[in-house]
Formats: C-alpha cells, sequence, structure tokens
C-alpha cells in the first residue's frame, strides 16, 4: 500500500514544507477544528542513524482574523531537548530561527527509544510520545528516467514546465516482519551566485558613516568583517528606483534542496519480496550541468506511518492548498503544562538507508528552465540555475562605480566584491561527498 504526495516549488520556496501545510490538512483523527483566529505549534523533526545534522524545526502558523488564510513563522528561544531511552538527556541548541540541532557529533541508534521535550519562553511545554528507532532495510538499486511530463500540472515550475528525471529504486523487503516506508531525497547543484542585494549592496567589511565639509553624507568601509548586503538609510541619494545586485561565490559552493513531498509505503500485499520500480523522487530540470542526488530509504513504526498515510491521502484528495478544509491532524506532540495553542506534526526516530547518484541530465531533452528565459541568457556562469531560481538573469554590480550606491574602500579587496557561501540547511561550501568535478 503506497501513498505519495508531491509540491514543488522554486526555490527558496521549496521552504514551503509539508509541515506547513498540515493546518490546511483534512484528516480526521484528533482533529482540531480551526477558526479565523486559531494559532497552531508546528512541529517536524527526524532523528536518524546518519552522521548528518539532527534538526527539530518549531514554526507558529496562524490564521489571518480576515482571510482565514494560514502563515507560518518561526518560533524563538524554545530549550528543545531529546531524551533517549527516557534517561540520557541530550540538549540541542537554535542554529537559525526556529530551528533546533543536537550536538554535531550525535546519531540516532537503532533499538534505541527516543522522545523530543521543549518548552517555549512562556513556560508552556510539550512533549512527544518515545519512538524506537527501526533498523531501515538496504536500498539495492537506483535509477534515473529523463521524463519531458514528470511535473504535474499543480506542481510546474514557472507555471507550465514540467520536465524532470524521475527516479526509482528496488529494495528487497524483509520477510515474516512487517515494515513501513519513507522515501525521501537531497540534492546539490553548483551554485556559483552567493547573495543577491536588493536596494542595498554587499561589503566585506562592515560600513561607516561619514560627511564631507560641507556635509554631505558618503560611506566608508572600516576594518570589522561585515560579509553581507549594505543597506543605506532613506534619503540616500541612488535610492529613488529599485536595484538589485548579484553576487558571485568567493568559494566553491552547492544549493541543498530536499524533498517537499510525503511518500510512504506498507508492505501488507509484498511481505518479503523484492521491490522493483519504486519511484521515490522527482528532480526538476533546472539547468543542463550534472547534480548529485542522494535517494534516502527510512524504516517508520506503525504510528507514524499510519499518520502520514493518512495525511498523504487526504491532501491528494483535496483540489489543492486552497480547497483544503480546516481540520488538523494533531500528530504524537502534546501539551504537559501550561495553555498553549493546538500542536501538530510528527516527531519520529528513523533509520536510514543512502544511495548518492551522479546525474549527468546527458539524456534530457528539450531547454531546462533555466535556458527558458524569453530575454535570452547573460551568459554569465552559473545563470541557467539562477534564473531557473530567480527567474532573471544575475545583475552583477558594476566594476567601477554603482549607479545607485557606493562604498568607498582603500583596502586591497577589488570590486565587485563576492561573497561567502553560507554552511546552512540550503547551501554549503563542502563538496558533497560523491560530487564529481
Amino acid at each position: 500500500m503506497c501513498a505519495f504526495f508531491s509540491s514543488f516549488r522554486l526555490f527558496p520556496l521549496l521552504g514551503w514544507t509539508l509541515l506547513v501545510l498540515f493546518p490546511l490538512a483534512c484528516v480526521d483523527p484528533e482533529d482540531i477544528v480551526q477558526s479565523g483566529t486559531n494559532d497552531i505549534l508546528v512541529v517536524d523533526g527526524t532523528i536518524t542513524n546518519l552522521a548528518e545534522p539532527q534538526l527539530i524545526k518549531l514554526n507558529r502558523s496562524k490564521a489571518d482574523p480576515l482571510t482565514g488564510r494560514f502563515g507560518t513563522m518561526p518560533i524563538t528561544k524554545a530549550t528543545v531537548e531529546v531524551v533517549m531511552d527516557s534517561t540520557v538527556v541530550i540538549a540541542c541548541h537554535e542554529t537559525e530561527d526556529g530551528s533546533y540541532q543536537l550536538p554535531s557529533d550525535f546519531k540516532g541508534q537503532i533499538g534505541h527509544a527516543y522522545q523530543l521535550r521543549f518548552v517555549l519562553t512562556d513556560g508552556t511545554s510539550y512533549q512527544s510520545t518515545p519512538q524506537t528507532m527501526l533498523a531501515a532495510p538496504p536500498i539495492s538499486r537506483v535509477y534515473a528516467r529523463f521524463n519531458p511530463t514528470s511535473l504535474s500540472t499543480r506542481e510546474a515550475l514557472d507555471g507550465n514546465f514540467r520536465a524532470a528525471h524521475d527516479f526509482y529504486l528496488d529494495t528487497q523487503d524483509p520477510a515474516n516482519q512487517q515494515n513501513y516506508y519513507r522515501w525521501d531525497w537531497k540534492l546539490w547543484e553548483r551554485q556559483e551566485w552567493c547573495r543577491s542585494c536588493s536596494m542595498g549592496i554587499y561589503s566585506v567589511h562592515n560600513v561607516l558613516t561619514k560627511y564631507t565639509a560641507n556635509g554631505l553624507r558618503y560611506f566608508e568601509a572600516g576594518d570589522s568583517l561585515f560579509e553581507n548586503c549594505f543597506y543605506p538609510p532613506p534619503g540616500t541619494p541612488g535610492l529613488d528606483k529599485y536595484f538589485v545586485y548579484d553576487y558571485q561565490c568567493r568559494t566553491q559552493c552547492w544549493d541543498i534542496f530536499v524533498s517537499n513531498n510525503l511518500n510512504v509505503f506498507a508492505d501488507t500485499y509484498t511481505n518479503g519480496a523484492l521491490l522493483t520500480g519504486q519511484k521515490v523522487a522527482q528532480i526538476p530540470y533546472y539547468q543542463h550541468a550534472p547534480c548529485l542526488v542522494e535517494i534516502r530509504q527510512a524504516a517508520l513504526n506503525p504510528a507514524a506511518y499510519r499518520y502520514f498515510n493518512q495525511l498523504a491521502e487526504q491532501t491528494q484528495k483535496s483540489g489543492g492548498v486552497a480547497d483544503l478544509p480546516p481540520t488538523t491532524l494533531a500528530g504524537n506532540v502534546q501539551i504537559t503544562a501550561g495553555k498553549g495553542s493546538g500542536v501538530v506534526g510528527y516527531f519520529t526516530a528513523s533509520a536510514v538507508t543512502t544511495i548518492r547518484y551522479w546525474l549527468n541530465r546527458k539524456d534530457a531533452t528539450g531547454l531546462p528552465l533555466g535556458a527558458t528565459d524569453p530575454k535570452g541568457s547573460s551568459g554569465l556562469p552559473g545563470a541557467e540555475l539562477f534564473y531557473a531560481l530567480n527567474l532573471r538573469q544575475p545583475n552583477p554590480e558594476p566594476s567601477f562605480f554603482s549607479p545607485n550606491v557606493s562604498i568607498n574602500d582603500y583596502s586591497a579587496h577589488t570590486k565587485p566584491y563576492t561573497a561567502v557561501c553560507e554552511s546552512n540547511e540550503s547551501q554549503t561550501p563542502v563538496k558533497p561527498i560523491g560530487w564529481q568535478d
């Protein structure tokens, strides 16, 4: 029995994760009735056995009192911890707003039980049910096929672009036991542009505001590292018209995409069989250049499978996000103290097996999304991926003088500056294992 739900958006809208959709999905068990004034705590967290960042995400989804439409914002400054086997407490630290990471050397262990606990700044506390990590069978084989109409009309990028590579796997299902699977993917694309500054310019060093003898304001680079966009104050000459400048990466850099889908399977009718041709991913045809794809197979416990399966089924039956009834599946996180709002989402502990696949895209036909700009390509490095993600060509800051805003820099840095490649959930300067230069 298999349930597959997928939703693609142009990055960074891939951040519109599945759990953000929870307050809009219709499912039966423990429904929370919504109204235009309700706000809901959304929990997203999975502990795995891999050497990778282990993250717990907390967001608040709140309906606009006039339209009833939900928006989300991260929950910050919470005290978050994971308890192993009811005795070992592992503290998390906040790395980004609403994102809490376990220690960098932490990996979950098969056979051990994990429980999420957290306390918000108002003193309201929550905890999940304990989750025992089950072993995941190895993936036998992964293969990909180009499909010019892979994405549905609802998933299409830029309104009508549907080309992608469909990924399939084979795996041997263990006999004489019930197994539940969840399949996800991760994608690395080589990125040449690391920062865009709208109504501002990038500066390596901090920016000082100074004045000439006759009182004219100007800007000068200081001595402290800044590495960010500098936004001049209102009234600065050059801000009368909208502009945006884009800055190339100083070092090698990769954008990271993760699946925004829910793909679960139960071996009810295939126990002990070789599972072949299981569709597990759709990787959009962003650019001609190759990319690296990681296919992930996770083991779910029965309760987690039922939760995700019901969510997938109800979402697939709806006509889209706007048509989803205002009810929610509660999940396995509950309030333990205080009078907080409703809480949805699911905390899981899942062993994961993976295979990384070098996708050279040589079998693709037609143009990738990044080569469909009706105005033509700029010819700049990385322009295809940039257009695919931003639907415009990169616009570098002029080399000698910006017609909008300028910063006097007397250091050895040449302009236009290059920008740092950040190390976070969506970008990395570290060459991923399996990348082929």
